[in-house]
C-alpha cells in the first residue's frame, strides 16, 4: 500500500467529492472534509472511518475566503499538512442568456471560479513550503466546448481550465513539485442537474443524463490515478466522458 496522504476535498457532501473520498479512504489515506452541510459530512467522516481511514471536517461555504481558509487549517492542526487539494464544489444552472438569470451567473462565478480559487489561494502556501503536493480541480466538458444553454456556465469552467494552466506554469517554473491537474468530466450522475433552475432546461438535461450519465465513481478513480503516479509525473488533463456520449 502506498504511503497514506492528506487529501482536503472542498464540495465533499456528495457527487465526485464524497465518492473521491471514500475511495481514497480504503487506502488509509486522511481526508478533510469541506461543504455547506455539516450533517452530511458528519456522516461521511464515519463511513471513512469505517474504511479504514481518518477524517477531520468542517462546515465550509467556498464563496468564503475565511471558511476555506479555515479548512486547510483544520488540515495542517489535524495531520500537519496538505498533499492533496481537490476542489469539487460546483453548480451547473444552465439557461439561455435571454432569460438574464443573473443570480444563477452569480452563483456559478462565485462558486466555481472563486471557490476554485480560494482553495488554490489555501492550499498554496502549505504546498509550496512542503515542496510536494497537489491542486485537483474540476471542470467539465463544458470548458473545451459552449452551446446554448451553457453559455455562463462553460465560461466558469474555461476559466477553471485556464487557472489551472497558468498555475501549473507557475508552479514548473517555481520549481515547487507541485501538481496541477484538471479533471474534465462529460455527464455523471452526480446530481448536479439539481442546480438547474429552468423547469424546462432542466427536464430535457434530466432526459439526457438518464440516457448517458456515468456512475461517480468514474470519476472518483480517475482522480485515484492522478494521484497515485509517481511524484515526477503529473495528468496535467483527464477529458473522462461516457463512451456513448458523442459531445
Amino acid at each position: 500500500m502506498a504511503e497514506s496522504k492528506v487529501v482536503v476535498i472542498t464540495g465533499a457532501s456528495s457527487g465526485m467529492g464524497e465518492a473521491t473520498a471514500k475511495l481514497l479512504a480504503k487506502d488509509g489515506d486522511k481526508l478533510v472534509l469541506g461543504a455547506r452541510r455539516e450533517e452530511r459530512l458528519k456522516e461521511i467522516a464515519k463511513d471513512i472511518e469505517e474504511l479504514g481511514g481518518e477524517a477531520a471536517y468542517l462546515a465550509t461555504d467556498v464563496t468564503n475566503d475565511d471558511e476555506v481558509e479555515a479548512l486547510a487549517k483544520l488540515a495542517i492542526d489535524k495531520f500537519g499538512r496538505i498533499d492533496v487539494w481537490l476542489n469539487s464544489a460546483g453548480i451547473m444552472p444552465q439557461s439561455f442568456l435571454a432569460q438574464k438569470k443573473i443570480k444563477d451567473w452569480d452563483n456559478m462565478i462565485d462558486i466555481n471560479i472563486k471557490g476554485t480559487l480560494y482553495g488554490i489561494g489555501a492550499a498554496l502556501p502549505y504546498m509550496m513550503k512542503q515542496k510536494s503536493g497537489q491542486i485537483i480541480n474540476i471542470a467539465s466538458i463544458a470548458a473545451h466546448v459552449s452551446g446554448p444553454m451553457s453559455a455562463v456556465y462553460s465560461g466558469t469552467k474555461f476559466a477553471v481550465r485556464a487557472i489551472s494552466e497558468g498555475l501549473r506554469q507557475e508552479m514548473a517554473q517555481a520549481k515547487t513539485n507541485v501538481r496541477v491537474t484538471l479533471i474534465s468530466p462529460g455527464a455523471v450522475d452526480t446530481g448536479l442537474i439539481n442546480s438547474i433552475t429552468d423547469e424546462k432546461v432542466k427536464a430535457g438535461t434530466e432526459e439526457f443524463y438518464k440516457n448517458f450519465s456515468i456512475p461517480v465513481d468514474r470519476i472518483a478513480t480517475t482522480i485515484k490515478q492522478a494521484i497515485d503516479l509517481p511524484a515526477d509525473a503529473a495528468w496535467n488533463e483527464v477529458i473522462i466522458r461516457p463512451t456513448a456520449q458523442q459531445m
